[in-house]
């Protein structure tokens, strides 16, 4: 390993790989990348612990766009992080997203944002209660007022595939990778200069990225900065059905959508069982170890939601569960990229709130360039960097689950 490369990334997940990736991928970037992963194995990363979801149904145009790209690297995949004849399949399941409101101001929020969907070119529509019941047969739909389903661009995919083929390709494109944890970084008035590792190796460093995830706040504060980020806890679920409602839809070929109750429990097919979960009642940060279950959950919030939501979802029965963690942003729940106003060299990329994996190659594009041309040359994400949170001015996002 060198001791000064151009580009430093701490943290090795989806987005770490990513920037990685981007990089290397750029004829016009000429320097040397190094990532520094402190567990390898990725067993409670974000990524891994992930429903591992895309939607474009958001609030914000940007939020949409951030997503129809990352919708087009899921689709083509296989081609751009091919090495050698390896063709990374990530299984993308095209089910769509189904949204449904019962309340007034659930109807006007999906209105609102059906407005901004289709002017970035989501394809997405508004179903009155009619047209849903018809759609999705299987619903109790009684309560409901208006639903947004996405026909396309929607759906699940495999988690570790996304993180996996980013980093394979970025290595075979030139960066290195290295098992190994930052545990001090240099600075030296409105500059980095290095990283310390565990190894007590001391690396020189052009500009450093945070991409730690739910530590982004940890690294930060080694660079003697803050950012509002700290790991949340979310609990996943997989139940099996005796009477699945999977192949009943009229649409999409009978498969069923990842549907966003209006109590905010969700719920979608996975394989032949359904993974669900809810937002928590109470929604402290959690130490960075915490992974227990919250395994009351499934029985006092989503079991009563989905069995008054659907027949089919009276007899179920979970058969795996598990708890991961958001990279929360306690200011405004949205992704942070961009450097630090005066430390400049130091770039954030963090803060995603759950919307880690499909927002990953959108952010990991535009650090790439940020360090390579000095500024944004695809989508345009100055409203999501660091400045707003200095200056206590959140980037509103309606539709965050």
């Amino acid at each position: 390993m060198n001791e000064r490369y151009d580009v430093v990334v701490i943290g090795g997940a989806v987005i770490g790989s990513s920037v990685a990736y981007y990089l290397t991928a750029n004829p016009d970037f000429r320097g040397s990348v190094l990532v520094v992963e402190r567990d390898p194995t990725y067993i409670t990363a974000a990524t891994s612990l992930s429903s591992s979801s895309i939607r474009t149904q958001f609030s914000n145009a940007i939020n949409v766009k951030i997503s129809q790209y990352g919708s087009e690297v899921i689709r083509n995949f296989a081609d751009l992080m091919q090495v050698e004849d390896d063709r990374p399949d990530l299984h993308f399941h095209s089910g769509g997203y189904l949204f449904l409101a019962s309340t007034p101001e659930q109807v006007q929020t999906l209105r609102e944002n059906h407005e901004v969907q289709r002017a970035c070119g989501a394809d997405v529509v508004l179903w009155n209660r009619d047209e849903l019941v018809r759609a999705f047969p299987h619903l109790r739909v009684h309560d409901i007022e208006l639903a947004s389903y996405g026909r396309s661009g929607e759906g699940w995919f495999n988690n570790t595939g996304l993180m996996n083929g980013f980093k394979a390709k970025a290595r075979a494109q030139g960066a290195t990778f290295v098992h190994d944890e930052v545990v001090a970084i240099g600075r030296e008035g409105n500059r980095i200069h290095s990283v310390t590792l565990k190894s007590d190796r001391v690396v020189q460093a052009g500009i450093v990225v945070n991409a730690s995830g739910p530590r982004a706040a940890l690294t930060a504060r080694m660079a003697g900065l803050d950012i509002p980020v700290e790991p949340r806890k979310r609990t996943l679920f997989v139940f099996d059905c005796a009477r699945t409602p999977e192949g009943s839809a009229q649409v999409n070929s009978g498969r069923l959508p990842l549907m966003i109750d209006p109590s905010g429990v969700f719920c979608r097919p996975e394989g032949k069982y359904f993974l669900t979960g809810c937002p928590p009642v109470e929604d402290p940060a959690v130490d960075w170890d915490d992974f227990e279950p919250r395994y009351n959950e499934f029985e006092e919030i989503i079991w009563p939601a989905l069995a008054e939501r659907s027949e089919a979802f009276e007899a179920i029965k979970v058969v795996s569960q598990w708890a991961g963690h958001y990279d929360f942003n306690t200011l405004d729940h949205n992704l942070v990229v961009g450097p630090h106003p005066e430390v400049k060299n130091f770039v954030f990329a963090n803060g995603f709130s759950g919307h880690g994996l499909q927002q990953g190659p959108a952010a990991g594009r535009g650090v790439s360039e940020l360090i390579i041309y000095g500024g944004f040359r695809t989508l345009d994400l100055s409203e999501v960097g660091f400045e707003r949170i200095i200056e206590n001015r959140p980037f509103l996002e309606k539709a965050v689950i």
